[in-house]
C-alpha cells in the first residue's frame, strides 16, 4: 500500500527453498517465527518482498513491484508498522527488526530474540458463566418490562368522579381471590345487569355477595355509578348493605352483604324449598315497607327504587326482608320534579302512568309495593299465564273477590288456612289501595307503614285498581281467554322485563329473563 489503503500489489504468504521452485505456503496463525525482508532499489525503482522461516534470505522473492517512491519520501521520516487482517481478528508480535538506508540491513540473530509469549488459557467456565449471566439478565429485563406493561394495562384506574363515591373501593385482586376467580361454582344467580357470586374475603370469615355487571349491559357504567351513589350512603336494617365496589377495565363490580337465604320469590312460587308461615311473611312485608319508607323520606334525597318485586327482596339468616338491587335507583332532590327518563321495570309492577309520562315517582314505587303485597299473600305472581282466564291478572282477581266479599279466597293455599285473618285482610286491602289507577289515590309509604303497624285503620272505600295498560280494569266476566291482551301476556314469562320509551308511551322491547336470581 503506497499512501493509500488500496493495495498496489499483493501475494499469498509463502517462501522458496533453495533449489526448489515451488512456493511453500505459510500459515500466519501457525505460531512460528516468520522473517520478512523488504528492499527498495532506487536505481531500478523496484520494491521486493521475501519471506522465510529461517534467518537465511531466500534467493527468490514472493513479490516485486516497480514503483518510484521518491515522491513519497521526505528527508526526515518515521519508520513503523501497520497491518490489516480483513474481517477476522488476530494478534501478531514484532520480535525484532533491523533498518538501513543506503545499504543492507544487519541480519537478525534469532537466538537473541525473545521467545514468543505462550497463549493464554481460555477460562471456559468463566466465559460460559458470563454468557449465561448476560442471557439471564436480558430475560429478567424483558420480564420486568412485560410486567410493567401488564400492570399499566390492568391497574385500577381512578377517575375524578370516583373520588366523590362514598363506599370502600376493593382491590380487584382481593375480590377475584374471594370468589375463586369468579368461578361458576360460586355463582348465586343473576341480578339486574349482571351475575352475582358468593365470596369470602381473604384473611377473614366475612361472606359477601359480589355483583359483576355484565359487559352486555346497555347502560353499564351509568347504572354502576347510580347504584354506588344511591345505596352506598344508605344505612337501614331492611336494605341490603353495599360494602364497597371495584372497577377494573371493563369490569364493574359491587360488593354486598351476603344474604344466605336468597331472594323471596323462590319461597313463594313454583316449588319452594321452605313454606313461609304467615308470621314470617307479615314480618317480611313490614320490613320491606320500612326500608322503602326510608328510601322515600328517611334520607337526604328521595330515592326511587323503580323495580320493587319479590325477586329483589333478599332474606337474611333470620328471614328478615331486605330490599336490594338499586341498579335502577333514581335520585332527585326533595320537592323537585323527577326528570323524564326511559321507563324500566318488570311487567306487572309498572304503574299505569309510567307508560304515559315516563316519570318515576314515590307513588309508582307504592304501586309496585302493592303488587308485592298481593304476591306475598297469594303466593303467585302479578301476572300468571298458566292461571285460569279470570285469575290471569292478580289485581283484578283480588278485586273481584273483594267485591264478592270473599277476599280470603285468594290467600296462598300453601298456608293451609294458618294465618291471621285480620292481618291478611289488611295486607290484601292495602295491596288494592296501593294499586289505584290514580297516583293521588295511593297512600304514601308512611301511611302504608302505619296501616301495617295497626296505628290507623284502613279506609272503608277501596277504589278500582288501575290496569297495566293505563286503562281501567276490564271486568273478569268479559274475559274469555281469547283477547289480544291475554294473548300478549301468555306469550311471555311472568318475570318479563319492560323497557318503554318515555315520550312516546309505546312498548319498545320486552325481553324474557329466567330468574334464578339472587338480587
Amino acid at each position: 500500500n503506497i499512501n493509500s489503503m488500496v493495495s498496489e500489489a499483493s501475494a499469498p504468504a509463502a517462501y522458496y527453498v533453495e533449489g526448489d521452485s515451488t512456493a511453500q505456503n505459510i500459515t500466519m496463525k501457525s505460531g512460528k517465527t516468520i522473517l520478512a525482508w523488504i528492499d527498495y532499489d532506487s536505481a531500478k525503482k523496484q520494491i521486493n518482498v521475501s519471506l522465510s522461516l529461517s534467518s537465511k534470505k531466500p534467493d527468490r522473492r514472493i513479490l516485486s513491484y516497480d514503483v518510484d517512491l521518491s515522491p513519497c519520501l521526505d528527508e526526515f521520516m518515521y519508520v513503523g508498522f501497520s497491518a490489516s487482517t480483513g474481517l477476522l481478528a488476530s494478534s501478531h508480535y514484532i520480535m525484532g527488526w533491523s533498518f538501513k538506508v543506503n545499504g543492507q540491513a544487519t541480519p537478525l540473530d534469532l537466538s537473541s530474540l525473545p521467545t514468543l509469549p505462550k497463549p493464554k488459557k481460555t477460562n471456559f467456565a468463566l466465559i460460559l458463566g458470563s454468557s449465561l449471566a448476560s442471557v439471564f439478565a436480558f430475560f429478567i429485563a424483558l420480564g420486568l418490562a412485560g410486567y410493567i406493561v401488564w400492570w399499566y394495562k390492568n391497574r385500577d384506574v381512578i377517575e375524578s368522579w370516583e373520588l366523590d363515591v362514598g363506599p370502600h373501593r376493593f382491590p380487584y385482586k382481593e375480590l377475584k381471590q374471594a370468589t375463586r376467580g369468579f368461578k361458576d361454582k360460586q355463582l348465586l344467580g343473576f341480578g339486574g345487569f349482571g351475575r352475582v357470586y358468593r365470596g369470602t374475603l381473604p384473611n377473614s370469615d366475612t361472606q359477601i355477595a359480589v355483583k359483576r355487571i355484565s359487559h352486555e349491559s346497555r347502560q353499564g357504567l351509568q347504572e354502576f355509578v347510580a347504584e354506588i351513589a344511591s345505596i352506598g350512603r344508605l344505612r337501614h336494617r331492611n336494605l341490603v348493605q353495599l360494602l364497597g365496589w371495584c372497577r377494573r377495565r371493563g369490569d364493574l363490580i359491587l360488593v354486598y352483604d351476603y344474604m344466605p337465604n336468597g331472594s323471596l320469590d323462590k319461597y313463594l312460587f313454583d316449588d319452594p324449598p321452605l313454606i313461609l308461615s304467615w308470621n314470617q311473611r307479615f314480618k317480611i312485608i313490614k320490613g320491606v315497607a320500612s326500608g322503602l319508607l326510608y328510601l322515600h323520606e328517611g334520607w337526604e334525597q328521595t330515592v326511587i327504587h323503580r323495580d320493587i318485586k319479590a325477586g329483589n327482596v333478599l332474606l337474611d339468616a333470620d328471614l328478615n326482608g331486605r330490599l336490594g338491587d338499586f341498579g335502577l335507583a333514581k335520585l332527585y332532590e326533595h320537592g323537585t320534579n323527577p326528570s323524564t327518563t326511559r321507563v324500566v321495570g318488570t311487567l306487572g309492577y309498572l304503574a299505569p302512568e309510567l307508560t304515559r309520562t315516563g316519570k318515576p315517582t314515590a307513588s309508582s314505587d307504592v304501586f309496585a309495593f302493592g303488587a308485592l303485597l298481593l304476591e306475598v299473600a297469594c303466593g303467585r305472581r302479578p301476572i300468571e299465564p298458566k292461571a285460569l282466564p279470570e285469575e290471569l291478572i292478580l289485581i283484578d282477581w283480588v278485586w273481584d273477590r273483594w267485591k264478592e266479599g270473599a277476599i280470603l279466597d285468594v290467600m296462598d293455599p300453601k298456608l293451609r288456612g294458618e294465618y291471621d285473618e285480620m292481618e291478611a285482610v289488611v295486607v290484601l286491602k292495602l295491596g288494592l289501595l296501593c294499586s289505584a289507577e290514580s297516583p293521588d289515590a295511593r297512600p304514601t309509604m308512611r301511611e302504608v307503614v302505619r296501616y301495617l303497624e295497626g296505628e290507623v285503620p284502613l279506609p272503608d272505600v277501596v277504589a278500582m285498581p288501575g290496569g297495566y295498560s293505563g286503562k281501567k280494569s276490564v271486568d273478569s266476566s268479559q274475559r274469555n281467554g281469547t283477547g289480544e291482551f291475554e294473548d300478549f301476556l301468555h306469550s311471555y314469562p311472568a318475570a318479563s322485563y319492560m323497557d318503554i320509551e318515555a315520550d312516546s308511551g309505546s312498548l319498545i322491547s320486552l325481553s324474557s329473563t329466567n330468574e334464578g336470581r339472587y338480587f
